[in-house]
């Protein structure tokens, strides 16, 4: 079966095991320990103590809350990831066999902090360099000291990027001949012309 909160997939073997773990604790400690997973996911830190005291009940052993917390942590992000909404979450976390009172609780937590899961996503997904500067020059050859006629133009480009991470700034420098630098230029055309369709 597929699932919504997976992406239209299957859902993963693993997390399918962890919802029995799940089901042990209470309904209400199911919300309190979502609100410490969404803090972690949020960046705020989760507060390991407090998440022993709420599954000690159930007689968590270390295990056990390795893998609540971390099945939590896939169901909450991936939902957030694409943009389900609480009642179908709902929906489909009850036919994976999590009761009704359980998935209530952590569906409110997630209606809750859905818009805030979804920025720091969109946060931490796929960041690329800024490209802060492009110089260019045309050089062209008359001759070298091992041809006596070359007349060839190189076309060089200096690219100046900012580093995603570090936010350094690289330089770059790119020789090519006139019949590369046409290639180079024809497909930069496309991907713009892609790019602005997507738009």
């Amino acid at each position: 079966m597929r699932f919504r909160f997976c992406g239209d997939l299957d859902c993963p073997d693993w997390v399918l095991a962890e919802i029995s773990t799940l089901a042990r604790i209470s309904s209400v400690k199911m919300k309190l320990l979502c609100g410490q997973v969404i803090k972690d996911l949020l960046d705020d830190g989760i507060d390991y103590e407090k998440v022993a005291k709420l599954t000690s009940d159930a007689k968590f052993e270390s295990g056990d809350i390795k893998a609540s917390v971390a099945v939590l942590n896939f169901i909450l992000s991936s939902a957030a990831k694409h943009d389900v909404d609480g009642e179908s979450l709902s929906s489909e976390l009850q036919q994976l066999g999590l009761p009704k009172e359980h998935t209530t609780g952590l569906c409110k937590s997630y209606e809750d902090k859905h818009a805030a899961l979804q920025e720091k996503l969109k946060e931490s997904s796929l960041r690329l360099g800024r490209l802060e500067a492009v110089n260019w020059r045309v050089d062209y050859t008359l001759s070298s000291s091992e041809l006596k006629e070359v007349n060839e133009p190189t076309v060089q480009l200096k690219l100046q990027a900012q580093h995603p991470e570090s936010g350094s700034t690289e330089t770059t420098i790119v020789s090519v001949n006139a019949d590369k630098f046409r290639v180079l230029l024809t497909e930069l055309k496309q991907a713009q012309a892609i790019m602005n369709a997507l738009q």
